[in-house]
């Protein structure tokens, strides 16, 4: 595995006169040698069109910088295909509005990343593309959904990617990989040319090597879009950043039943941020136990209802049956894998005539409940700082046939979705061989306040 790569490497190599297109050719070479099955599409059409572009944005901030994009956002002219079969044929015909405001700043797409089919899975296990695999270990799983774009992140062949957080996409892989991952606050970032998989949750996001990298690239993609009704302004957040004046809150709801050397490493994180003069405050939030049934309610209802648009007539896989109905079942069956198909269940079900109310309904009152409790906790404290994951990274195929067991890797994470707030995880160091992992939380729209507040912890972590 290479040293993870910087974006600030990239652009002082561009600075000091090398050309672009040999730090895109070193790229590919690093991305065409894996093996760690981290990519769909990484056709060097892609990176070489979109240098081609980024020539006309010379004084951008990205200028000549490979980023890597997961495979449910959508660049123009080239495949998306959520890791499904049911849109291996398809070519998005417009770009996403993260997309218009990377090219903009000059930024070269590198590939299309392995991610879980429509954004549903903790491992990058339930790919139609087959597995995508962890740096540290390629008989790991480096986390979902957006493992391929953390795994090439961890593995230092591009020093940035995008993903998608609906319930800890973004986050949990950042944690299996070594890298920092944000899932920004409901609306700061455009969902425009998202492929949906829960409305309501979605957010897209950075992962890079460095939170410097974040939030460059958080910078360049947040804001307001025409394009996205649920999509509102960045709060530029304080101008003076003081530690001592930082309350932290601490919930032991989020330290129950998870891996003792995590719980001894994060004690460890508290520790130095209490040395550094943050106020560590205990705090609770006792809703938390319904976060995942919650989570499992919500997501499955909205992706059943958004994913009722694949039915073989408008684009994608069509498997002609002997009229329109066989048609639809057919390219559904053919289309969709295992994972896919259980989730639209599960939310038609939660959705049906008599058990809307029982469950969906019952679910958002929840939601709000969780929601109201991050609020009162935020009026105490600055930040919340919790667990990424509950666990090391597990084996491929260890959790694959146990659907229970895999949605449970996301209990430290689906919290912030309901609730809306942003959240990074931030590398911790190291148990044994694979890296440890801490969420910061924050009040939403203050994303600077968790940027500030992991650059210091980085430096005092580093010994800088």
């Amino acid at each position: 595995m290479e040293k993870q790569k910087k974006i600030s490497e990239i652009k002082k190599r561009i600075s000091e006169g090398e050309n672009p297109e040999n730090i895109i050719k070193e790229t590919l070479e690093a991305v065409k040698n894996s093996t760690l099955n981290n990519y769909i599409y990484k056709d060097d059409t892609l990176a070489f069109h979109s240098l081609e572009e980024a020539k006309k944005h010379r004084d951008g901030k990205l200028f000549g910088v490979p980023i890597a994009i997961k495979d449910n956002i959508n660049i123009k002219d080239y495949p998306t295909t959520c890791g499904s079969k049911i849109l291996s044929n398809y070519i998005s015909p417009y770009d996403a509005t993260v997309i218009t405001k990377l090219k903009q700043e000059g930024a070269v797409f590198i590939g299309k990343t392995n991610m879980d089919e429509f954004a549903m899975g903790s491992s990058t296990e339930f790919s139609a593309y087959g597995p995508a695999k962890n740096p540290f270990d390629p008989d790991y799983v480096p986390g979902g959904s957006s493992g391929g774009s953390a795994s090439t992140v961890g593995a230092g062949e591009v020093p940035a990617a995008l993903g998608s957080d609906t319930g800890g996409s973004i986050r949990l892989p950042a944690a299996f990989c070594g890298v920092y991952g944000l899932k920004p606050t409901y609306g700061s970032v455009s969902r425009y040319g998202l492929v949906a998989f829960a409305s309501s949750l979605d957010q897209i996001g950075p992962i890079a090597a460095n939170v410097e990298d974040i939030e460059l690239i958080y910078n360049i993609i947040s804001g307001v879009d025409e394009k996205d009704s649920t999509s509102l302004p960045p709060n530029p957040g304080n101008k003076h950043f003081n530690i001592k004046e930082i309350k932290i809150g601490i919930p032991e709801e989020y330290f129950q039943g998870i891996d003792e050397r995590i719980h001894n490493r994060i004690d460890e994180v508290i520790k130095t941020f209490g040395n550094m003069g943050a106020k560590i405050k205990k705090i609770s939030l006792p809703h938390t136990k319904y976060s995942v049934p919650t989570y499992y309610i919500i997501a499955p209802a909205e992706a059943s209802s958004n994913l009722a648009r694949y039915d073989g007539v408008r684009y994608g896989l069509r498997i002609k049956g002997k009229d329109a109905r066989e048609t639809i079942l057919l390219t559904r069956d053919e289309g969709f894998g295992e994972e896919v198909k259980r989730r639209i269940m599960i939310g038609t079900f939660v959705l049906s005539s008599g058990y809307y109310e029982a469950y969906y309904e019952r679910a958002l009152r929840v939601r709000t409940i969780i929601k109201e409790e991050f609020d009162r906790a935020m009026q105490d404290v600055d930040v919340i700082l919790i667990p990424t994951a509950p666990e090391l990274p597990f084996r491929l195929g260890e959790k694959i046939e146990d659907p229970v067991k895999m949605y449970l890797s996301d209990v430290m994470t689906v919290s912030a979705n309901l609730a809306g707030n942003p959240a990074l995880a931030v590398p911790c160091g190291f148990i044994q061989k694979f890296p440890c992992s801490f969420q910061l939380i924050g009040r939403p729209f203050d994303e600077k306040t968790l940027f500030e507040l992991t650059k210091i912890y980085e430096r005092e972590r580093d010994g800088i």
